[in-house]
């Protein structure tokens, strides 16, 4: 998992995409060049904030009102406000990191793996690389269940409309998932981070459009009912066996986990950001503002939608059919939803690219296959390079994705274990470390102890979390037929 030195191997391109003319000239060099002689960042508060928005309010939002259900009015409420400070609290140490040395000229470090590598050094380079990327390998898997999902419930919702509710509406999920992947196939040959900012920002106006559609069907649904359903324990005992409420309450932190797990693609925004001021600065505010609209949302959601279905919400709110009409008002924001994770999900799988392409470039320098781009002309636009590594690379990564998920196509489940495997080595341990290294913390003071006792105790919500999910998958693959799921 080693990564070169070579600066020019470390940005979101490949080394080639950088074969510019540059002017000698100093003041040329500071006008169009960074500090570290790679163009200029133009990233600012609100395009960070957009980023994180795409990859924060995803669909985890829509799992959340299952969540509070089998947590309770307490617990629900409580754990999604824990879970927000907590990922607060470890993106500003993780933004730290961004520079290793002086905050403000130090050098800079473009990934995760290079934060880590900097500041811990050692196998734990290759530890965290594996979980990163693992990770993000999982969420593409899980944006393409969830994508078919709301595509299929989208002709569903019409189907049930015409027919009075009389046909069960029963349709393939593989059509709907090939259809995205090849729509990620198109829009993954966008070379890098730099070049999304339009994506992200159409993707979060989706997101706030689906949530928005959510929470206001929650509201009408519980004015429809005149009362709060629910209960201060969640899921009744006789819904669910007693063991099913355990592993389905651990399930629901790895949900609520899923629905703020960002820090994996956080140094990768940063290094979109431009500066003065700093980017921990900028990145401080951009997290502030991110994490305080995402819980608003979070909380509004989970929690109109619990109290508008009690023990009966569906583990996906705008899909599971707790709610049949307007129908039209469904369908919106179903495609509001698709629009969204065609976005984050390519915001989530560039960094994955980024590393398998500099090591490419790494290892076979000499090799036209990977290094040398073609140029199209294509008229009225500027030319288009395509490199031919990079699309038989990610064109073979977005096939496997949507095999998998083909295979293994349980939405509630499989966010459930992406939030517990991510969250504590990447969201809690990795950034804790790599703080206390940074500013040397001593060991045993009381500021080292806190920090400590923050990690070790999201390991052992990070495993509860674990344990569910798995249970529930093991649940699932009983009744799944490979390539055959309907819904």
């Amino acid at each position: 998992m080693k990564m070169g030195e070579n600066t020019a191997t470390k940005n979101h391109l490949p080394p080639q995409a950088f074969s510019v003319s540059v002017d000698t000239d100093p003041q040329s060099d500071s006008k169009w060049f960074d500090d570290d002689g790679r163009p200029k960042r133009t990233g600012n508060v609100w395009t960070a904030s957009a980023h994180v928005i795409t990859a924060v309010i995803g669909s985890g939002v829509l799992s959340l009102a299952w969540a509070i259900g089998q947590l309770g009015w307490i617990a629900g409420p409580a754990v999604m406000l824990l879970f927000s400070f907590v990922t607060y609290y470890t993106s500003i140490l993780l933004s730290a990191c961004y520079r290793s040395g002086d905050p403000v000229n130090g050098k800079r470090n473009y990934t995760y793996m290079d934060a880590v590598r900097a500041n811990l050094g050692g196998v734990k380079v290759k530890i965290c690389g594996f979980v990163q990327y693992v990770n993000l390998f999982g969420v593409a898997i899980g944006y393409t269940i969830a994508s078919s999902i709301s595509m299929m419930a989208i002709k569903r919702s019409n189907c049930f409309h015409q027919s009075g509710g009389k046909d069960p509406c029963r349709m393939n999920a593989n059509p709907y998932m090939i259809g995205f992947g090849i729509a990620e196939i198109l829009l993954s040959q966008i070379p890098g981070f730099d070049q999304l900012h339009w994506l992200s920002l159409v993707a979060a106006v989706m997101s706030f459009t689906y949530s928005t559609i959510g929470l206001g069907l929650g509201i009408g649904k519980v004015i429809e009912n005149k009362r709060v359903r629910g209960s201060l324990t969640g899921i009744s005992i006789g819904t669910v066996t007693q063991t099913q409420k355990i592993w389905r309450s651990f399930q629901a932190l790895g949900d609520v986990a899923f629905a703020y797990s960002y820090s994996i693609i956080l140094i990768e925004i940063q290094d979109t950001v431009k500066a003065p001021p700093s980017e921990a600065k900028t990145m401080k505010k951009a997290t502030l503002i991110s994490v305080v609209v995402t819980t608003l949302f979070y909380m509004f959601c989970g929690c109109f939608g619990y109290a508008a279905f009690g023990d009966m919400s569906p583990g996906n709110l705008l899909t599971g059919f707790g709610f049949y009409n307007p129908y039209w008002l469904l369908d919106i924001a179903n495609t509001a939803i698709v629009i969204h994770l065609v976005g984050a999900y390519q915001v989530y799988c560039q960094p994955l690219f980024a590393f398998i392409e500099k090591e490419a470039a790494r290892r076979f320098p000499d090799s036209d296959f990977v290094t040398k781009d073609i140029k199209i002309s294509i008229p009225g636009l500027r030319p288009f390079n395509i490199n031919l590594f990079r699309t038989v690379w990610r064109t073979t990564f977005v096939v496997i994705t949507t095999v998998i998920s083909m295979l293994l196509p349980f939405f509630n489940d499989i966010v459930g274990l992406l939030g517990a495997f991510g969250f504590w080595p990447l969201t809690v341990y990795f950034p804790v470390e790599m703080y206390i290294s940074q500013k040397k913390i001593p060991k045993w003071s009381t500021r080292w102890l806190c920090l400590q006792i923050l990690s070790v105790a999201c390991l052992i919500i990070t495993i509860a979390a674990a344990a569910g999910s798995i249970a529930g998958v093991i649940d699932d693959v009983k009744t799944i037929k490979p390539f055959k799921t309907s819904y």
